[in-house]
């Protein structure tokens, strides 16, 4: 048997009758009683075809590819900025972020040998501003530079263009620029006040805080509380903060001390305080310096030459105060000075120390070094027979003395006690057996005394002054030279001169600084000053007896030179002068040097006028009297007790 059902078979029904159709001839028209036929419906009107949508599937592609590439340009870009330019964004974030500044390092103190302050720095502000706050992306104005240099030029004593300049620099993404430096806190506190005004105004009447990108860092300003006391010596700083003169150029490093630096966030021109990254490198303070100078003595040698200067009508004075023992330098005075706290009033030629820088002709000061080198060499005493007529030809000159006189019949002491030049003419001829040979020899004593060289307290400007060679010196250079004449030196090189002799004839190389002292408070010495042997004791000794007749003896120059209770050794000069401005002679160099006490010398005094014009200008008359006012204060001060023991009277003349 077949699985499969045989199919099944379909009965038919009974059949319908179907209604034949009517021909249409044989369709009946409408007659009279016959029912009206039927109106044909109307037909209907076609159904409207359905709307069918195209498919969605193309669009959401084309929605899909925009959306997809659009995530791919911000994921690339994402990766540029995260991943491959990632520090260069950062960098530029930090610098808008981010505010670098100098934290200006405090200058040390300058003191005098007791720790008396001549030059210190007290609190100021550098007056700074963020260029990039001033734009018109921050201000919403085009002229914030402008406005602002407004409102700061009075206050800073600045031009308003200057201030604008700064404020719009060439670099438009500078973030720090400096409109002032050092300026008092009276002047930043104007400035806050100012800005605070603004802030209270600012979005009011259109009001637009211009001063918010300005701000201050705290710096230090120098001042000399003494005013122009040892101006010559300490020097000023300039508006950059280094040294300009003196020992604030000289010791500059040393004083200046490391400048440290802040790095810090700031937003809408203010500091944030929590924000990281900030870091800070503190300033180190410059060192203090501590000078020889004596404050005390310094005023009373300044004042004392001030007075004289003045009083005839001279260009310029100086005067130098020197232990003999040990070099130091006491005081070193110039008139005219100045006030280093206001340069503006100075006068230029003043600003140097012209103790220092002045070299000039010394004259009969210079004659102890002749003195020196003809007892030195044993070919005279202080009591040798010296005739000295009123004239003196050698070479193509004609000698004289200061005045008129006389033959005199001098010992070598009435030579130095009178100052004759023509008698240490004759007295340095005994030096060799020819002019030439004696010029060799005087010319080794002066080099020994420190003569045409540097003192060795490396002063800015120091001049070493001006000493031929013997085989250079002219006809009457080889004859004025013994005298002072012909040969140059600065004033501290004369001191030098005296103290050499005070010393019992070895040279200290002057000194100005005792020491330093560190951030650490350790105190550093100054090195050992140079010693050298000029003269032996037994000519210092002799000399210094020589000097005491010059002020002692009724005969000699320095008489005005007396101290009471004191012997005193001096020598007075007066030399002709070369003008600076033309180069040649015009008026005199006035001067007198010594030392107290003579017999246990402790204290060198020089002083020196030039070109005084009023009243006298011997040296002995104008510059003698200085020495005394101010060899007096120094003796005090320094505590040395009067001389016991009495001068020895060197005769000063001799019966023939």
């Amino acid at each position: 048997m077949s699985d499969r059902e045989p199919p099944r078979r379909r009965v038919p029904g009974p059949a319908r009758s179907a209604r034949p159709a009517r021909p249409a001839s044989a369709q009946r028209r409408p007659g009279p009683g016959a029912r009206p036929a039927r109106r044909p419906a109307p037909a209907r009107p076609a159904a409207p075809r359905p709307l069918r949508l195209g498919s969605p599937r193309p669009r959401l592609r084309m929605v899909g590819l925009a959306l997809t590439l659009v995530m791919a340009a911000f994921v690339v870009r994402l990766l540029q900025v995260q991943a491959v330019d990632a520090s260069t964004y950062a960098a530029k974030a930090d610098k808008n972020r981010y505010v670098g500044q100098v934290l200006a390092a405090e200058r040390g103190e300058i003191t005098d040998r007791s720790g008396v302050a001549l030059a210190s720095s007290e609190d100021a502000y550098d007056i700074t501003a963020d260029p990039m706050m001033f734009n018109r992306q921050n201000l919403k104005i085009d002229d914030g530079p402008e406005q602002a240099a407004a409102l700061l030029a009075p206050i800073l004593g600045q031009e308003q263009s200057a201030i604008v300049e700064k404020l719009r620099p060439a670099d438009a993404e500078s973030r720090y620029t400096k409109l002032a430096g050092r300026q008092t806190p009276q002047v930043w506190k104007q400035i806050k006040d100012l800005k605070a005004a603004l802030t209270a105004k600012e979005g009011t009447d259109g009001t637009v805080n211009v001063l918010g990108g300005v701000f201050a860092v705290p710096s230090s300003k120098r001042v000399y509380p003494n005013g122009d006391l040892a101006a010559a010596v300490l020097g000023w700083v300039n508006a950059e903060g280094k040294g300009g003169g003196g020992i604030e150029q000289e010791l500059n490093a040393t004083l200046t001390g490391k400048d440290g630096k802040i790095r810090y966030a700031q937003s809408g021109g203010r500091q944030v305080p929590t924000a990281g990254g900030s870091t800070e490198t503190p300033a180190v303070p410059g060192s203090n310096v501590e000078l020889t100078l004596d404050r005390d003595i310094q005023w009373a040698a300044q004042n004392a030459i001030t007075e004289q200067v003045k009083a005839s009508k001279a260009d310029r004075g100086y005067v130098v105060v020197q232990d003999t023992r040990t070099g130091e330098i006491l005081a070193m005075a110039n008139s005219p000075g100045f006030d280093p706290n206001d340069l503006s009033t100075a006068d230029p030629a003043a600003l140097g120390n012209a103790a220092l820088q002045d070299a000039y002709e010394p004259g009969s000061t210079a004659k102890i070094m002749s003195m020196a080198a003809v007892l030195q060499e044993n070919v005279a005493t202080p009591l040798t027979h010296v005739v000295v007529p009123n004239r003196l030809h050698r070479g193509d000159r004609l000698f004289k003395d200061d005045i008129d006189h006389a033959t005199w019949n001098l010992t070598l002491n009435g030579v130095l006690a009178k100052s004759s030049n023509i008698g240490t003419i004759l007295a340095t001829g005994q030096l060799g057996r020819t002019q030439a040979e004696a010029n060799r020899v005087l010319y080794s004593y002066l080099r020994k005394f420190g003569i045409g060289s540097y003192t060795g307290i490396d002063f800015p400007g120091e001049t070493k002054g001006i000493l031929a060679p013997p085989d250079k010196w002219s006809t009457s250079q080889q004859y004025t030279i013994p005298f002072g004449q012909g040969v140059s030196l600065n004033a501290l090189q004369a001191a030098s001169v005296y103290s050499t002799i005070a010393n019992g004839g070895v040279r200290v190389e002057p000194s100005l600084v005792r020491g330093t002292q560190g951030p650490d408070g350790r105190f550093t010495p100054a090195a050992a000053p140079k010693k050298t042997r000029v003269v032996s004791e037994k000519t210092a000794k002799t000399l210094a007896q020589m000097l005491e007749s010059v002020v002692d003896d009724q005969e000699g120059t320095g008489t005005k030179a007396r101290i009471p209770g004191y012997r005193v050794a001096g020598k007075t000069g007066t030399a002709n002068r070369v003008d600076p401005a033309t180069g040649k002679y015009k008026g005199y160099t006035s001067s007198f040097a010594g030392f107290a006490p003579a017999d246990n010398p402790r204290v060198t005094v020089y002083c020196a006028i030039q070109n005084a014009t009023a009243g006298s200008y011997f040296g002995g008359q104008i510059c003698g009297p200085i020495f005394k006012q101010v060899m007096e204060f120094a003796l005090k001060t320094l505590q040395v007790p009067p001389t016991g023991a009495k001068a020895a009277k060197l005769p000063v003349t001799f019966t023939p």
